[in-house]
């Protein structure tokens, strides 16, 4: 017998008048009796299953080829050659599988000129100023778009650049080196449903406090991989923006803060899986770079906070723990540095 909450039935109703409508695509059966459902799968997102990521594996095929990298620019800093953004554009662009790369420019600072970013040759380099809910594409003599303040939900815009099935989302001062990048990577492919990156996070229920706990401490279990240096499916940016509660929406922008935390809900809660974290690497981010938010007082408070907000709206809490870590093949065995595929990962600390 089919169960479901009331909101839900009405959600379920609504969907099967709206496919009734002209010019309205129609899922099939296959969609509406599989998980995660019709109210889950867009259908206006692409006019094929094939584009969802928790339909490839059912229908036998692997994501599209390549990544397109989104870095999203919150703080700013000079762009130079020893500056934490200008490293990671270039370590990007060595990368055998980077489609292109997209700079959101969120920071109060003017853009950087166009002869200021380092020669990314044959991949094409996208800067794109944020304001409000506007998108202004950069240009040579560094003019910002709309003065209003921008959303950091804005790092999940579907936007048009994005071509590629794989996203891999960074902060702008993260320090993963190329073999990082391309191992996550080929992990990803197995695994397109979920979130595969490198910074772990944990969960937990507070029993003192009758309410929700989230932790950065070294545990042996996570539920939330930061889209700080994560790939995902471009498919949920499209659901991030037109599904999610306006109220869970508007959490993140007077915040101006947790919107990774929503995404790895918002994933778990379509996939019912937990992330994936790579590699043993803890630390991900430049200690030098300026004014890093993470270093202010009322952060980790806020996080706490989201993360109550999120989990009631949703009706439950999607995080799901794991203790899985994937490491590339060899990796710290006592071997010649000349037979591991990823030789840069072995110079990482953790």
């Amino acid at each position: 017998m089919f169960r479901a909450s009331v909101p839900l039935g009405r959600e379920a109703a609504q969907e099967i008048i709206r496919e009734r409508l002209p010019d309205y695509p129609v899922r099939s059966s296959l969609v509406w009796n599989t998980a995660p459902g019709a109210l889950l799968t867009l259908p206006t997102f692409a006019d094929s299953s094939r584009f969802m990521p928790f339909q490839l594996n059912a229908m036998g095929v692997e994501p599209r080829h390549n990544y397109t990298a989104v870095i999203y620019v919150q703080i700013g800093a000079a762009l130079g050659p020893n500056a934490a953004l200008y490293k990671l554009v270039r370590t990007i662009t060595k990368s055998q599988f980077v489609d292109r790369i997209l700079v959101l420019w969120a920071a109060d600072r003017p853009l950087p000129l166009k002869k200021r970013w380092p020669s990314t040759f044959h991949i094409p380099l996208h800067v794109i100023a944020l304001g409000g809910s506007a998108r202004a594409l950069a240009s040579p003599t560094g003019q910002t778009g709309p003065e209003a303040r921008p959303s950091i939900s804005q790092r999940f815009l579907p936007y048009e650049e994005i071509q590629t099935d794989a996203v891999l989302s960074l902060d702008e001062d993260a320090i993963l080196n190329t073999d990082e990048l391309d191992f996550a990577y080929t992990v990803w492919r197995d695994f397109p449903e979920r979130i595969v990156g490198y910074p772990a996070r944990a969960h937990f229920w507070d029993d003192s406090k009758n309410a929700w706990g989230y932790t950065s401490k070294w545990t042996n279990y996570y539920s939330i991989v930061l889209t700080g240096a994560a790939f995902y499916h471009r498919y949920y940016n499209y659901l991030y923006t037109n599904w999610l509660s306006l109220l869970l929406l508007k959490t993140v922008q007077q915040s101006s803060n947790c919107e990774d935390i929503l995404m790895n809900l918002l994933v778990s809660h379509v996939t019912r899986k937990p992330p994936i974290k790579v590699t043993q690497r803890k630390g991900y981010k430049d200690r030098e770079t300026g004014r890093s938010p993470w270093n202010d007082p009322d952060h980790f408070i806020q996080r706490q906070s989201c993360l109550n907000t999120f989990a009631a709206v949703f009706g439950y809490m999607p995080l799901i723990r794991s203790n899985l870590r994937m490491d590339p093949m060899l990796y710290r065995d006592p071997v010649s540095n000349l037979r591991k595929k990823y030789r840069q990962i072995e110079l990482v600390g953790s």
